[in-house]
Parts: structure tokens; sequence; C-alpha cells
């Protein structure tokens, strides 16, 4: 793959799009899932989001079926439960599948970054997250039980968030 930007992505609404639509912005990537004990990290997210949205930042949620098949709803029962119980408003894209043969080209890419221990490799469960900067680099793996507002990771956000607008001269 010649960049992370050239990768496809579908919409939650069919729209195609590329990761090249959010260049130069800060993005958390998050395989999630309505029906797992972890899906309360939807509203973390959503506050990451409100938080540092305006800043150059966005979560991007991409829903995933093959963890006990805790994401079997259709796009519509996606949108429509992110939306009604989290008040997502982060872009969600189309469900797609995070490991094995069937992976999603963004996560082939994604999967090669270690997390702090050092481990790359399959997604070990709904809502691991991938921090990629501004331009496009995987700068980041955070585990599925890192709460979106864990110190380390909110730290590791601000600390990619384009300058804009800063005036600190910096």
């Amino acid at each position: 793959m010649a960049s992370l930007y050239d990768t496809p992505l579908r919409t939650l609404d069919g729209e195609d799009i590329s990761l090249g639509d959010f260049r130069d912005t800060a993005l958390l990537v998050v395989n999630v899932a309505s029906r797992c004990g972890l899906t309360p990290q939807y509203a973390g997210l959503e506050r990451l989001q409100k938080q540092f949205g305006e800043r150059g930042f966005s979560v991007l949620g991409f829903p995933c079926n093959q963890f006990a098949g805790q994401e079997p709803g259709s796009s519509d029962e996606i949108r429509t439960f992110c939306s009604a119980t989290y008040g997502v408003t982060f872009p969600m894209f189309e469900r797609i599948e995070v490991n094995g043969p069937g992976r999603h080209p963004l996560y082939a890419e994604l999967t090669r970054t270690p997390d702090g221990s050092g481990e790359a490799g399959d997604v070990q469960w709904n809502f691991e997250k991938f921090l990629v900067s501004p331009e496009g680099e995987v700068v980041g793996r955070f585990r599925p039980r890192t709460e979106p507002e864990d110190e380390e990771l909110v730290a590791a956000i601000e600390a990619r968030l384009p300058l804009r607008g800063a005036g600190n001269g910096a």
C-alpha cells in the first residue's frame, strides 16, 4: 500500500471515501461493538471527540462482529444504537473484519504496530485503539481494556494534535 491514506473505506451511510479524507487530522481508530461488556467506552470516545475535535482530532469507529458475535446489527441498527444510546457524533463505518483472511486493508496495516509492551499482531477484542498521526503514521496502539480517557492515551492524543491556531510559536 502506498500510504495509509489510500485505504478505501465505506461509511455507515454507504458512502465510499478513503482514509485520505482525514489527512492532517490525528485519528483514533477503534473497532467497536454494540453488545460487548466494553460498549460503554463509546461514551468516553464521544467525550474525546468533543474535547479534541476542533483541534484536528477524530475518532473513527469500525463495527466488527468477529468477537463473540457482539455486533450483529445492520448499518441502520448500528447507527441508531450509537446515536440514541451514546450520542455518537464521530464518523462510523460499515462493519468490517479486523483479523483473519478477510481482514480489512486498514487493519492489515494497523495490526503491524506494536502495543506498549512491544506486541503486534491480531486485534485482541472489541475497542482496541490505534492512534494515527496527522501525517498518516500509526503512532500508538492501546488494547481494549484501556479506557478512552486513560491518562496515557489522552497524553498521546494531545501530543499528536495539529498546531492549528495554537498561537504558541511552536
